[in-house]
């Protein structure tokens, strides 16, 4: 970030850590879900293809984040659940869980040809995510040692944290979409799930046990011991990281599997699984009935203040790896940017509470209206529909920007929403945005051309140290003949997008 008299904006930026010692679970769902299966054409009640491309994305997802040991998943949802030490991203909420909706969306929309090879998306799939924050084993039980005569405290150990979430009741849900695709709902009102069987077999000729499990109970993703379930530990080899010099780190990770049981929350399963043992603790209770209203408790949910401008800001991660794996042109890529634009445009049609867009280089900011009420200004919606809608629209519209170029890895993006209470000082944000982008690019304008020019980057970064602006302004003009002031607008002060009326 650049240095200027507007950098006081960023003190309107709250952390949103998720404190330690409780447990980080992110739950992903389809934004209008019965929409896009319905215009897709999805099977009903469960298709089998749309079922195995969310199994392949949580897949992808485990195999990219090692903090995440386990993934449950039914229907259009997901959720993840971390290690209960994990440091990821220093536990912010807001970016932890813009990463992975983020991440499984671009995955998604990657993979959809791989599932779907005579079907296209006909518009960007697109998902909503929330953290989910419970207490660990230990905080419960100390809980429940505070209060010996408390009949909720008590209650509260016997609901660990992933029997509470992993514990979906979708068994009857399922039933009805079996039975009726929603449009039947009314006349199944109160029935038990002996009765839903036995309309199911009498009118249908349907036994629901028989049915496949993934359809009944869902599918479990996680990485298995060599003593797990008796399966043999596969390694794999994959890259972790690049170093400095854009060599691979290459490592052996276990293998991400997937399985589908009838009862994820039997204490037998659970305890059965050494890494689910050694990252979550052992779990010593069954698990019977849970009411929704309890595990909605816990959700970590951030209603933004009312009547403030609402800014949210998304950034490419791993941007400088993804542009160079992509071989961008330096210091700016014209496609790109206009790449970037195109899905900044998409994401100001389809949310009409946005009312503007900054964007440079691989950001972008959102800015929605003063008095808007978009899904009750609650913060993890709004993040989470803005960053999977953008970033499924970069995957889609790829090859119309870069036809000659496939894309080698998903892009993600991470974002957070940021109030601000006043005209002026949104003003200050934007500002303040945009002096950065001036500051960098010229900075990398200088840098890219003394590197084209033969010198090595180290050399190239140590020429600049301590340069001014009419410095670098001389550089170019004596040496490449560039006048900076003539250079595209859209590389120096970025690009702005509103609807005009």
């Amino acid at each position: 970030m650049a240095n200027s008299k507007y950098e006081y904006v960023k003190s309107f930026e709250v952390q949103d850590e998720v404190m330690p010692p409780n447990l980080v679970l992110v739950r992903i769902k389809t934004r209008d879900f019965r929409r896009f299966s319905q215009v897709h054409e999805f099977e009903v009640p469960n298709d089998e293809k749309a079922l195995n491309l969310m199994n392949s994305c949580a897949t992808a997802v485990l195999e990219e984040y090692p903090d995440i040991v386990f993934a449950y998943g039914f229907c259009d949802e997901y959720s993840f659940i971390f290690k209960k030490q994990t440091k990821f991203y220093q536990r912010r909420g807001s970016k932890i869980l813009s990463l992975i909706v983020s991440f499984f969306t671009s995955v998604y929309a990657t993979k959809w040809k791989d599932f779907f090879p005579h079907q296209d998306l006909r518009y960007p799939p697109s998902f909503q995510s929330h953290i989910i924050c419970c207490a660990s084993m230990e905080v419960l039980q100390r809980a429940h040692s505070g209060g010996k005569n408390s009949t909720e405290k008590r209650k509260e150990v016997k609901l660990n944290l992933p029997l509470i979430i992993f514990s979906q009741v979708i068994a009857e849900t399922n039933m009805i979409l079996v039975f009726g695709c929603w449009s039947n709902v009314e006349m199944l009102k109160g029935t038990q799930k002996q009765e839903k069987n036995e309309l199911l077999f009498q009118r249908f000729g349907i036994n629901y046990k028989k049915l496949p499990n993934m359809f009944r109970q869902g599918s479990c993703v996680l990485k298995t011991e060599a003593s797990s379930l008796n399966l043999f530990l596969l390694l794999v080899e994959e890259i972790v990281k690049y170093n400095d010099n854009d060599t691979p780190v290459i490592r052996p990770r276990r293998k991400v599997i997937i399985i589908h049981l009838e009862n994820i929350a039997a204490r037998n399963f659970w305890n059965a699984q050494l890494c689910l043992v050694k990252e979550l603790g052992c779990f010593r209770q069954e698990m019977n009935k849970i009411k929704p209203e309890y595990v909605k408790s816990f959700q970590f949910e951030n209603k933004l203040m009312p009547f403030t401008w609402i800014v949210v800001r998304i950034d490419g991660c791993h941007f400088h790896r993804f542009s160079e794996v992509h071989q961008f042109e330096k210091p700016n890529d014209e496609q790109a940017l206009n790449l970037m634009n195109s899905c900044a445009v998409a994401v100001v049609e389809e949310l009409n509470d946005v009312v503007f867009a900054y964007g440079v280089s691989d950001e972008y900011s959102f800015v929605l209206k003063k008095d808007s009420e978009l899904y009750q200004r609650r913060a993890s919606d709004i993040v989470s529909a803005v960053v999977s809608l953008f970033t499924s629209i970069y995957v889609m519209r790829w090859k119309e920007f870069f036809p000659q170029k496939d894309l080698k890895y998903s892009p993600y993006f991470d974002g957070r929403a940021v109030c601000y209470p006043s005209s002026t000082i949104l003003r200050d944000y934007l500002a303040w945005r945009q002096v950065d982008c001036h500051i960098n690019n010229q900075y990398n304008t200088c840098f890219w051309m003394l590197v084209k020019s033969g010198k090595r980057k180290i050399e190239a970064q140590s020429y600049l140290k301590g340069t001014q602006t009419k410095e670098k302004n001389e550089l170019l003009i004596r040496q490449f003949g560039i006048a900076y002031d003539t250079l595209p607008v859209m590389f120096r002060l970025g690009s702005s997008i509103f609807q005009d009326e």
